[in-house]
Order: C-alpha cells, then structure tokens, then sequence
C-alpha cells in the first residue's frame, strides 16, 4: 500500500535528485523508497564503499545497448588466438 509522504528539502538537492532518477530512468519516489528500503532493511549487509570505487563509480559512459558478454568474449579469444 502506498502512502503519500511529504518531505522538505533543500532545493538543489531536489533539483540533481531528479536528474539523477531521470539518468536511471526511474521516479524520484521510487529512488527515495528503495534508499529508505536498504537503510531500514535489517538482513541487509552494507559494507562501506571505499573512496576509490566511489571516484571510479560512474567514470564510463556506455551506450544503452552495449553488450558486456560480447565484447568481453571477443577480448578473449583475441587474447588466447595470438
């Protein structure tokens, strides 16, 4: 059941959080709730995320339809065939 929640925020913190959901295609209540979902979730196990991943977090930009397990694939067998 969904129950309208009434926050006050500051106004770019708003105005990036939409951004970022827009970016993630997703809404910006459903970004909230599933944040509130893993903070609150007990069987959850976070571990802290280091600063270098953090930097490294986002640095690629990838085309929508980019297929990892093609191109990982093709790495290899260039690899191994030399």
């Amino acid at each position: 059941m969904d129950t309208k929640l009434t926050l006050k925020l500051d106004n770019n913190v708003i105005e990036r959080a939409k951004i970022y959901a827009k970016q993630k295609n997703t809404s910006l209540s459903q970004l909230i709730e599933t944040y509130l979902n893993f903070l609150t979730n007990p069987g959850s196990e976070r571990e802290e995320i280091t600063p270098l991943v953090k930097s490294l977090s986002g640095i690629i930009d990838l085309p929508e339809n980019f297929d990892y397990k093609k191109q990982y694939k093709s790495h290899i067998l260039k690899k191994y065939s030399q």
